[in-house]
């Protein structure tokens, strides 16, 4: 198999994730209103969008990566300065998120269950390539 075949395998199963990860959100939400309530598929669907937020933060950064990679123009990062602020943005959204959770009265034991969903869908897209490709 060539390397642009291959790359191009890679390219769609990136593309299919935010579909898996839409097709168990909602089977999740469904489950949780029947077995539960409302507020609590809410609160998962909560995780799952700050899953799907989450996968597109890291899209966005291996993308960035790459292209500064494949450039080789080293001195137009600066690696420290780009480090502390993603530091800062980091601490801001976990204490902006620890604050949500605490005080809102939302399950958080819902929004992480949410929030699994991303790695559920890296899961069915493993499954989805092996059944499809034949792997054994």
């Amino acid at each position: 198999m060539s390397l642009g075949s291959e790359r191009g395998r890679v390219e769609a199963a990136v593309s299919r994730l935010p579909k898996w990860l839409l097709m168990l959100a909602v089977a999740g939400a469904i489950g949780a209103v029947r077995y539960y309530n409302v507020r609590i598929a809410g609160a998962f669907l909560l995780g799952a969008a700050a899953a799907w937020i989450n996968l597109r933060l890291i899209e966005q950064a291996v993308d960035r990566i790459g292209r500064l990679a494949s450039s080789g123009d080293a001195s137009a990062v600066k690696p420290k300065r780009r480090a502390v602020w993603m530091l800062v943005q980091f601490i801001a959204v976990a204490l902006g998120a620890f604050v949500i959770l605490r005080y809102s009265g939302i399950s958080i034991i819902a929004v992480f269950c949410g929030f699994l969903v991303c790695p559920a869908a890296v899961i069915v897209e493993i499954v989805y390539e092996l059944v499809k490709y034949e792997h054994s």
